[in-house]
């Protein structure tokens, strides 16, 4: 984790996280407390949630696997020396790290609702890592960050790629939206990698009340990355509602296997949380979606123009 992360963050996360000490005077110095509350043995568990994605990566390297996988991770909020929006340890920018010991230029797309402001800070000064992130966008909204202009800083500029969107967005206009978007990202950058954060807040139903997505939509999206048939690490992220998290991690299990699973929940300890319909889709609720095809394609033309000058 050192890799990213200072050594004196590192070591105040484990030396609060022995007992889980909320009142240490300088946790909100390294941002623990209101969204990142100090629990004990929350450093272990930080530490396995950056391993795993390191894991997953080293076999993406070793050429074990063409996909690898871990839900857990995409804990794409937090910053080298400050725990930020429920993310202790950012595992996407320690698995991109790892893969850039391969490839040289690694694209990092994130689906989440909100703006992978971690991963797009850690890497905003190179061009040798692309971030992209499609997320909702709104005064007051968390982190902030992520508006059309924000596009990298120094020899990083054009190489970060924000498109912000307003709420209930549904399927078909965001798939859409995304395939414009990835096509000339893909024909500009030339990825030899592809990190993917996959948050599922972006659902409907979650409590977020956000966009109105459904696992087939997000789906669609994957499906778009993995026919470029490149090395490409999935991680998971935010989502509140946890039956549908399940819901749509399972689909988009699926999707990478290539198998249409069945709709019905299997039994088991957790299969009451999934009623009332006990089934593995997810309906869009009758929301409004406030985003405008013309808005969205002249946001995504203006970041465009801007990086092909």
């Amino acid at each position: 984790m050192a890799v990213f992360h200072t050594d004196s963050y590192l070591q105040h996360l484990h030396k609060i996280s022995q007992d889980g000490d909320n009142d240490d005077p300088q946790s909100g110095d390294f941002g623990l407390g209101y969204d990142c509350p100090v629990v004990e043995g929350i450093f272990d568990y930080a530490a396995a949630v950056g391993g795993a994605t390191l894991t997953a990566a080293q076999n993406l390297l070793d050429g074990k696997c063409d996909v690898a996988i871990n839900w857990a991770g995409g804990w794409h909020h937090a910053k080298k020396d400050e725990a930020s929006g429920f993310c202790y340890v950012n595992d996407a920018v320690l698995g991109i790290l790892k893969l850039r010991q391969k490839y040289e230029r690694v694209l990092y797309v994130d689906v989440d609702l909100h703006h992978g402001d971690g991963v797009e800070d850690a890497f905003s000064f190179t061009s040798k890592v692309m971030t992209v992130s499609l997320h909702k966008f709104s005064p007051g909204f968390f982190p902030g960050t992520g508006d059309v202009t924000d596009t990298g800083l120094g020899k990083g500029r054009w190489y970060a790629v924000n498109v912000p969107l307003e709420d209930g967005i549904r399927d078909d206009r965001y798939c859409q939206t995304f395939s414009s978007v990835m096509q000339e990202v893909k024909a500009l950058f030339n990825p030899e990698a592809v990190v993917m954060q996959l948050g599922a807040d972006t659902m409907a139903g979650d409590p977020m009340c956000s966009f109105n997505m459904t696992p087939i939509g997000v789906g669609k999206c994957l499906s778009y990355i993995l026919n470029w048939e490149l090395p490409t690490l999935l991680l998971g992220g935010g989502g509140y509602n946890l039956a549908n998290t399940a819901r749509c991690w399972t689909y988009l299990t699926g999707t990478v296997l290539g198998q249409t699973l069945s709709s019905e929940i299997p039994d088991h300890e957790y299969f009451t949380e999934y009623g009332p319909d006990y089934s593995l889709e997810i309906s869009p609720s009758c929301r409004p979606d406030r985003n405008e095809s013309q808005h969205l394609d002249l946001k995504r033309a203006a970041g465009m123009r801007m990086r092909t000058g």
